[in-house]
């Protein structure tokens, strides 16, 4: 029908054109005969100048031929008159005569050529004027016959195309035609088709619809028989259904929850160099702290950025408190997530470290700017420095907004409600993006910082190492804040669907006391299930049973026993690390001033040593001048070698002191690490017997899962069943209605292309 009405209205618009065409066609006839008249005019009119212009080139010929004569001509009577004065002196009389006789031949002829001339005169005004006029005239006729031409040529032209458009139009409308009536001739054998097999279905269809009641008819017997309490109509009630187990969807989410954790630890090591660094930046620039004494608001600001690991690394152990609550076994969603509400409350401590800190920052910035050494450029990046500050601690309250908003389902359900989910993970994504622009700007303007601070005339090495360090740690902090940016826009739709689907025919869980209900009647169920599967043991004897009641004892004290000792060397080795960085950064601060003494030293005797020298005369040999300078060296007083022994006591008290403190950190890291290995000898021990024991707990779960699927397809094939039973039904309804209306259609189309196709007819025969 479809295809009929599309021929039909390509072939109204084809014969439209034709029409506008042949009427085009015409007009554009008349056109070109016009035009070829005007041409032939044209022609016959530029032959008649060209015969005009040829007789006046002749007379123009003749009369420079005469006017050559009399030129001619008038030489020579100009030749008789200069004998004739020539002659004239030796007799007068006869001159005179002759005189009068010439100047009448002379006025005569003076008179026919004055008159002569002013007709060539004429003649050669009228010849050029006439030459300018037919040139004119010429080109004029010559551009139009050309425009004419190429109009013809073009009408031509077009008048070709437009027939071979017909011809092509005629051919394309008689296969159609063709086509249509075979398209016809199928439709009609097709609708045939489809009656038959509509009386068919209408016949399976009663069939059905017997069978269907009859079966209808004993479910709701049963129903009404054993299901006393429908408890999935109150949210209240459906709210402790267990959902289904959907093991991919939690295997997901823990893949997901281990991606973060990776990406927090890295943003978690990265904010720890940051404070860290930071803390020794202020302690040399722009007062170094070994050569003068820093200004209060730095020993401040230093004193709190050492204490950033206490608030940087509980957020990784929140991360991994919520990495380990997300099991195969348990069912994640927001309601049930109770570990985020500690990662919100680590993220806020954190929040108010940087809200403590960040006045003392954006002071001791001011503070650095009004410093002698710091220049305009300089006082411009610190600004800048200043404004960035502000803004990270601003994103860092966006984000601790948006978690403790994710928190509130598991404390306070009422506080977030289950349609603002998605806009809470987008908010936190544009929060994320916005995290890594800022860090973008901290790392461009810091850099161009160092570069300017590297020009300060009092730079030193150790401040240049500084700023180094500080910017890979921006660095490694802006690629940890853009890859959690980008993995949390990329499973955006992923946690929006996955962390709010509850029990089914519900919409969510009522409260977090409802969750974890749910949770509690999801263990009950599979231990309930393991007891089914689980074979009655044999009995054991009385004393056989004590014995092993005492090994079972002795072991789980054991157990917990070395799981305390484990807890405290664990705290042992995190004091102690936290120790080695700390004598780290006071080895490296020691090794500095060392240098800086020693620097110290050597430029005292230098300068000493030269003053010595230029006492002297100077000698033209440089050996002779080497010699002088040792002998005087020798001679000096002792003010110089007293300072040599104070210096390396110094220095060897220091190096004492420093040796004796590594030897005793040292001895407490090999008592450390002796416990470790014991304490691994018994974890493996232990950890023997654990694979022993999840070796039958997983053959247990095998078991229980085989029942839980056993239990679940009859189930579903009792729920399946009874849908097909009711699809079958609607389907066969729909098909038949759908089978009615595609034979309606089906005649109306035939009907239309029967009309279309005696109308082409009759158009063909009119044509």
């Amino acid at each position: 029908m479809a295809a009929a009405a599309e021929l039909q209205g390509k072939y109204q618009k084809l014969a439209q054109e034709y029409s506008k065409l042949r009427a085009q066609n015409q007009v554009l006839k008349k056109g070109v005969v016009d035009e070829q008249a005007n041409s032939a005019s044209l022609k016959e009119q530029l032959k008649m100048k060209d015969q005009s212009l040829r007789k006046l080139q002749q007379e123009m010929d003749s009369l420079t031929f005469r006017n050559q004569q009399l030129a001619k001509r008038v030489e020579l009577l100009q030749d008789e008159l200069a004998l004739s004065e020539a002659r004239g002196k030796k007799n007068k009389k006869s001159a005179e005569s002759s005189s009068q006789l010439s100047q009448e031949q002379k006025s005569v002829f003076s008179e026919d050529l004055q008159k002569k001339i002013e007709e060539n005169e004429r003649l050669h005004i009228l010849f050029f004027e006439a030459d300018e006029q037919h040139k004119l005239l010429e080109a004029e006729l010559r551009t139009r016959l050309e425009v004419l031409e190429t109009n013809a040529a073009q009408h031509q032209a077009v008048v070709d195309g437009l027939t071979r458009k017909y011809t092509d139009t005629i051919e394309k409308l008689q296969n159609d035609k063709a086509k249509l009536e075979i398209k016809s001739q199928t439709l009609e054998r097709e609708a045939k088709d489809c009656r038959l097999r509509t009386e068919e279905c209408q016949q399976q269809l009663k069939n059905l619809q017997a069978a269907l009641g009859s079966r209808l008819e004993e479910s709701l017997c049963i129903i009404n028989e054993k299901v006393p309490f429908n408890d999935t109509r109150s949210n209240q009630y459906n709210a402790l259904n267990v959902p289904l187990h959907n093991r991919r969807h939690q295997l997901k989410l823990r893949d997901l929850a281990g991606q973060a954790l990776a990406f927090v630890q890295e943003l978690v090591t990265a904010l720890l160099n940051f404070h860290t660094y930071t803390e020794q930046k202020v302690q040399i620039f722009p007062i170094d702290s070994a050569t003068d004494t820093i200004s209060p608001l730095n020993q401040k600001f230093s004193q709190y950025l050492h204490e950033n690991a206490s608030y940087v690394r509980p957020l990784e152990e929140g991360m991994l408190h919520l990495f380990e609550s997300i099991t195969e076994d348990t069912v994640t969603v927001l309601e049930t997530a109770v570990k985020l509400k500690a990662f919100s409350e680590h993220l806020a401590s954190y929040l108010c470290f940087l809200r403590k800190i960040l006045p003392y920052q954006l002071k001791s910035l001011e503070e650095e700017c009004e410093s002698s050494l710091c220049t305009a450029a300089l006082r411009a990046r610190n600004m800048e420095l200043h404004r960035d500050m502000k803004r990270l601690t601003a994103v860092f309250e966006k984000l601790h907004t948006y978690v403790s908003l994710l928190a509130l389902p598991s404390t306070k359900p009422e506080g977030l409600l289950r349609t603002n989910y998605n806009l809470v993970f987008t908010n936190i994504a544009t929060s994320l993006h916005g995290f890594r622009d800022i860090l973008k700007d901290i790392s461009k303007h810091y850099s161009q910082k160092a570069t300017l601070e590297q020009d300060v005339p009092t730079a030193t090495q150790k401040l240049i190492t500084t700023n180094d360090c500080i910017l890979s740690s921006i660095v490694a902090l802006t690629n940890g804040v853009g890859k959690i940016a980008s993995f949390f826009s990329n499973n955006l739709d992923h946690f929006t669907a996955s962390l709010s689907y509850g029990p089914r025919g519900g919409t969510e869980f009522i409260s977090p006391v409802s969750a974890e209900c749910m949770l509690l009647y999801k263990k009950k169920a599979v231990a309930y299930m393991k007891s089914l599967k689980k074979p009655c043991a044999d009995s054991v004897p009385y004393e056989e049973a004590l014995a092993n009641r005492r090994v079972l004892l002795s072991s789980t004290e054991s157990r917990e026993g070395l799981a305390q000792q484990v807890q405290q060397s664990l705290e042992k080795i995190a004091k102690l690390e936290q120790e080695k960085e700390h004598w780290m950064l006071e080895a490296q601060l020691a090794k500095i001033k060392l240098e800086k003494e020693n620097q110290k030293l050597k430029n005292s005797l230098s300068g000493h040593l030269t003053d010595t020298t230029q006492e002297r005369s100077v000698l033209p040999n440089v050996a002779e001048q080497k010699k002088e300078t040792t002998e005087k060296s020798l001679r000096e007083p002792i003010k110089s070698t007293s300072l040599a022994p104070d210096v390396e006591s110094r220095e060897d008290l220091i190096k004492n002191h420093y040796m004796a403190r590594i030897a005793e950190l040292t001895s407490h890291l090999q008592l450390a690490d002796s416990k470790s290995v014991h304490f691994h000898a018994e974890c493996r021990a232990l950890a023997k017997r654990l694979s022993l024991a999840e070796k039958s707990k997983e053959s247990l779960t095998e078991e229980l899962k085989l029942a839980s699927q056993n239990i679940s397809r009859l189930q579903d094939e009792l729920m399946t069943t009874k849908r097909s039973y009711e699809d079958q039904l609607s389907m066969m309804s729909d098909h038949l209605c759908s089978m009615n209306e595609t034979l309606t259609k089906q005649r109306e189309e035939i009907d239309t292309l029967k009309m279309t196709s005696k109308g082409n007819s009759k158009k063909n025969k009119n044509r």
